[in-house]
């Protein structure tokens, strides 16, 4: 019985994961951009990749959590 659940977690997290890169490679950029680099040495776009992967994550244990309840 337990198989049957980590299947739904083994499909999701890739194709969660194929959607976050393709929303990053797919993203509209302005070209290069006006300000210099951020001496903190994080990327520009790390703060609003970290919310997308969080959402991501969230929508992936949802989704787990309803596989689950539909497997009950």
């Amino acid at each position: 019985m337990r198989a049957r659940r980590a299947v739904p977690s083994v499909v999701a997290l890739p194709v969660v994961a194929l959607l976050v890169a393709l929303t990053a490679g797919c993203a509209h950029h302005d070209g290069a951009s006006a300000k210099p680099p951020s001496a903190s040495g994080t990327p520009s776009g790390y703060t609003d990749m970290v919310k997308k992967v969080n959402a991501a994550e969230s929508e992936a244990a949802a989704a787990d959590r309803d596989a689950a309840r539909d497997g009950n």
